[in-house]
């Protein structure tokens, strides 16, 4: 009988496995599809993306403890997201109307950042494929996987949103301030 929930384990994650590129494309399609602008929806993404910065600070700094440099990287990554963030607002196409205002996020963009999460993710699972097999019992095949530039590109995502929803609620404020006056 734990055979059972075992192989209900296994079909899962080869399910989300084999579902992956499928998910892969619906996040791009969502990324760069036309959108209201919504005050509270602006404010609930950038205080839980926030937090989710922060946590994931914390949790590169601990992590630091085993893979050098994963806390500098994270920081640097974060960095990065935040220049990016910057650039997509500036690229994104803003439509305003007298009633509401729609933003458009550029579309090369989200293709790169879904393209380099995708290329990490996969040269990560490659190289620590790797790593576990030719590391010696002197080694830490975890630090040798190349991890802290997978917590990078991680903090690149996070960065950049954090940038864009805080950008784009500055300017939802302006357009209701000049909606109203």
């Amino acid at each position: 009988m734990p055979l059972i929930p075992l192989a209900i384990a296994l079909l899962a994650i080869v399910g989300l496995v084999l579902a992956m590129p499928l998910l892969l494309v619906q996040r791009y399609r969502i990324g760069k599809s036309r959108r209201r602008a919504r005050r509270w929806i602006a404010n609930v993404n950038l205080a839980a993306f926030i937090l989710s910065a922060g946590l994931f600070l914390w949790a590169a700094a601990i992590t630091s403890l085993w893979i050098p440099m994963a806390f500098f990287y994270s920081l640097l990554g974060l960095l990065s997201g935040g220049f990016f963030g910057v650039l997509g607002l500036a690229l994104t196409r803003w439509e305003k109307t007298p009633r509401a205002l729609y933003y458009t996020p550029n579309r090369w963009l989200i293709l790169i950042l879904t393209v380099a999460v995708t290329t990490r993710l996969l040269y990560a699972v490659w190289r620590g494929w790797h790593a576990w097999h030719t590391s010696g019992h002197d080694g830490s095949w975890l630090a040798a996987s190349g991890a802290a530039g997978s917590l990078a590109v991680g903090a690149i995502v996070l960065g950049y949103y954090v940038t864009y929803f805080a950008g784009l609620g500055r300017r939802l404020r302006r357009h209701e301030k000049h909606r109203t006056s």
